[in-house]
């Protein structure tokens, strides 16, 4: 089998001529603004238009009435750094190493001067902007120093504004980076961060167990305790720019929400990707209580809040027909993930990754397979597509849609899927990666995914979903066997070696495009 050579040069050139075609009646939408919203740990069936009967989430449904629903949309990881650098660069996480999971401490990891979404955006006119969570590393090598300015940070790689959560939260620090500086931070209180040793003399879990309000069911989470919430490394000083959990939400919200009105006269990008719904779940008081499934249930609501403010800020400045809104999930769920919170014992019949297997961490579809929304009001038809859509192509089809052209280099893995988005074409990727916890690999193509056979525990122990690991190669008929319950492997020897050698193929030339 053979994998034809996508250039996006033609691609842009094609579908500008398209745009132009799209655009005629309104030339004010020539350059539509771009809200990509981007929750965290979101499950393919946590919210109400993928199917949930146990959680009401109304602003995303409504998003979907008006919009194009994708369901068989796929972040390129089923962990959040991975999954986050393949989006704002066009690559394959799993291409690069240093990619995993980032400590709060981490240094960037995505390199000064590489080509990423915001630098695409920023150079077709658009004023670009970051809000919420990040987590791929911050400053040089060895780490940021927060009592100075941040750099390299979403600055250099083509943000022009960022208001961020530097890691996640069960992540030391927590405290929010606004434009390169630790947001509140008084220069009389030097503020140290460590995931080697204790600095400082701040309460740990493990010293000062009383004073948790959230228990800690995992050895990771037993250092320096925050809010009542024990946390992942040690922190100490830089008391007065520490976050309220509780407020978290409302702070960042409000941030994306100022980012449109100040750039409602001009094209801009917005980066919004909400802290919800990852552990430790510490949602508003006003959402506390409201799901019936605990903290993890309330925390989809607020997320979904969050959503509708996006949309009626949008809608207040007479936005909808300008704007093309999109929301997706850097993965899927997680219940028992470090912090004993009642997801399990309150879960009932909710089924956060739906039909699906496994969740986040996992090389099953739960891990990748997530909600994939894009409304843009009088532009894209409603409905629902079951078009092959990986969110590496954000990069090369916002580039289309711009009038741009990337070079060789850039973006290596990303293919223009304008169209998909748009959905003017029904068809999407004709095969797409997706990457595990351990780097275990899978290929879909068609209604067939293949998962490379590899070593690993079958259960992952701290959250109890299942891996996908095992020794012999695994192969399922998405179409007929969405729960991937059926390997048939072993009756389709053809189809599992073409599968097994495409994956092989551009796993060894480096990129995708060839």
């Amino acid at each position: 089998m053979s994998i034809n050579k996508i250039s996006v040069l033609s691609g842009s050139l094609g579908l500008l001529s398209f745009g132009i075609t799209l655009l005629a009646d309104t030339q004010d939408i020539e350059k539509p603004n771009i809200v990509f919203i981007y929750a965290d740990d979101l499950g393919y069936g946590d919210v109400s238009c993928y199917g949930s009967n146990t959680i009401n989430t109304p602003n995303i449904d409504r998003l979907a009435k008006q919009g194009l629903r994708f369901t068989n949309a796929h972040s390129t990881s089923a962990v959040s750094t991975p999954s986050r650098y393949s989006l704002l660069t066009g690559e394959y996480a799993w291409r690069r190493k240093g990619t995993g999971i980032a400590k709060g401490n981490a240094a960037a990891i995505i390199e000064t001067g590489r080509t990423t979404i915001a630098t695409v955006m920023k150079s077709a006119g658009y004023r670009t902007g970051v809000v919420g969570k990040w987590h791929l590393g911050l400053g040089s090598k060895g780490g940021p120093d927060w009592n100075r300015e941040i750099v390299p940070g979403p600055g250099e790689l083509g943000f022009d504004y960022h208001f961020i959560i530097p890691s996640t939260g069960d992540h030391v620090p927590d405290v929010f980076v606004e434009n390169n500086r630790v947001v509140g931070l008084d220069p009389n209180d030097h503020m140290e961060v460590s995931y080697i040793e204790q600095v400082g003399d701040w309460p740990t879990a493990k010293s000062n167990p009383e004073l948790l309000k959230v228990i800690p069911s995992a050895k990771s989470h037993t250092m320096t305790i925050i809010n009542g919430i024990s946390r992942q490394g040690w922190m100490y000083g830089g008391k007065s720019a520490i976050w309220v959990d509780e407020d978290i939400a409302d702070t960042i919200t409000g941030k994306a929400v100022k980012f449109i009105e100040d750039n409602k006269d001009v094209p801009f990008f917005l980066y919004f990707s909400p802290y919800d719904i990852h552990v430790p779940r510490v949602p508003h008081k006003r959402f506390v209580g409201k799901s019936g499934m605990g903290p993890r249930g309330d925390a989809i609501l607020e997320f979904d809040w969050s959503v509708g403010e996006i949309v009626k800020a949008i809608e207040n400045l007479k936005l909808s027909r300008k704007t093309m809104i999109i929301v997706s999930s850097d993965n899927g769920p997680v219940l028992d993930d470090a912090y004993k919170d009642d997801a399990v014992e309150k879960l009932g019949d909710h089924k956060p990754a739906g039909p699906l297997r496994g969740g986040k961490y996992s090389a099953f579809e739960g891990g990748t397979r997530v909600v994939f929304i894009v409304r843009w009001k009088k532009k894209i038809k409603s409905g629902v597509s079951d078009a092959l859509v990986s969110q590496v192509d954000l990069l090369a089809s916002f580039a289309a849609l711009t009038g741009q052209t990337l070079s060789a280099g850039d973006a290596p893995d990303s293919f223009d899927q304008l169209k998909t988005l748009l959905g003017i074409s029904k068809t999407g990727r004709d095969w797409i990666i997706e990457q595990s916890l351990n780097n275990r690999l899978s290929i879909i193509k068609g209604d067939w995914k293949y998962i490379e056979p590899g070593p690993g525990p079958k259960i992952d122990a701290e959250s109890n979903i299942e891996t996908g690991n095992d020794p012999l190669p695994q192969l399922y008929n998405l179409k007929k066997d969405i729960g991937e319950r059926n390997n048939v492997a072993s009756e389709n020897q053809s189809i599992l070696m073409e599968l097994a050698d495409l994956l092989k193929k551009i796993k060894d030339e480096g990129r995708s495009r060839f």
